[in-house]
């Protein structure tokens, strides 16, 4: 194993940390079924590629708005969300990822088939991060999400949104307002994503819409609940266990989602609340 490829699967995994992070804020803490969470992912990458080859701006300042777009985006697609609930809400979400996925492929504007190529890496001066280097800025990155989310859980808003989640109805009447805690957690939620999607671009160099299809929003629900939902270090430990998975089993690479459909499975059946609730056992 050379370094390099260290470098690769860490960076990797910690860009699907952060998107995972977000999607337990929709899901974990307000309890909204998302399986759409690839499309915002899509959608901070297309912004941050998009800003950087066509307008020219650096990383430095394509990745912050890539997540205000994001978020937006999130904004204006949770408003109809919101109408819907359980089983909907997942089919509702899926369709999303169908949409975003449509256009990102069948408008010439985003590059349709061939995608987005000749994405830059971070630079200061003629410094350029590479490597390491750049993972060291993803780190940062994941360690202030990781920050966020946690104070975001202990704060008035994150147990407003709980609540929602436990009693929606109960939660109503002591005076939290669902619609508006439900659509905060789709912002923030899709912001991470598009953070995500954003630092995802900047490290491949080349994007394209197969890259943020459903698929990867099974990967992403699948480590949630295999991590724990609800938990901030369910999240990172999903995350990094079925980040590193994946490159101890090549050879079944082409089973991958049927792997995560069983994996769900049983651990909705055997241990519902993921590897986190054993390790608070063991405690």
């Amino acid at each position: 194993m050379t370094l390099g490829y260290l470098f690769t699967v860490l960076t990797t995994i910690l860009i699907n940390v952060i998107a995972v992070l977000g999607l337990n804020i929709i899901l974990g803490y307000a309890g909204q079924i998302s399986l759409g969470h690839a499309a915002f992912m899509g959608i901070g990458a297309y912004a941050s590629a998009i800003l950087s080859t066509k307008v020219g701006l650096p990383f430095w300042i394509a990745f912050p708005l890539a997540i205000l777009i994001s978020g937006f985006i999130g904004f204006l697609l949770g408003m109809p969300s919101l109408r819907v609930k359980d089983d909907f809400l997942a089919i509702t979400t899926i369709g999303i990822n169908f949409i975003v996925q449509a256009i990102f492929l069948y408008v010439p504007f985003f590059g349709g088939a061939l995608g987005i190529g000749g994405i830059p890496k971070p630079k200061i001066g003629d410094f350029t991060f590479r490597g390491g280097y750049y993972l060291v800025i993803v780190s940062a990155i994941f360690i202030l999400g990781l920050i966020f989310s946690i104070k975001f859980h202990r704060s008035w808003a994150g147990l407003a949104s709980e609540s929602i989640r436990e009693d929606e109805l109960a939660a109503n009447v002591v005076g939290v307002n669902p619609t508006r805690f439900k659509l905060m957690s789709f912002v923030l939620g899709s912001a991470y994503a598009g953070a995500a999607g954003s630092l995802y671009a900047h490290f491949m160099g080349f994007i394209s819409s197969d890259d943020f299809g459903f698929p990867l929003s099974v990967t992403f629900l699948s480590m949630l609940v295999f991590g724990g939902v609800g938990t901030v270090r369910g999240s990172v430990l999903g995350a990094f266990i079925l980040g590193v998975l994946p490159e101890l089993l090549r050879p079944l690479a082409q089973y991958r989602l049927l792997f995560y459909g069983v994996l769900l499975l049983l651990m909705l059946r055997f241990c519902p609340g993921g590897i986190a609730s054993l390790i608070r056992i063991r405690r």
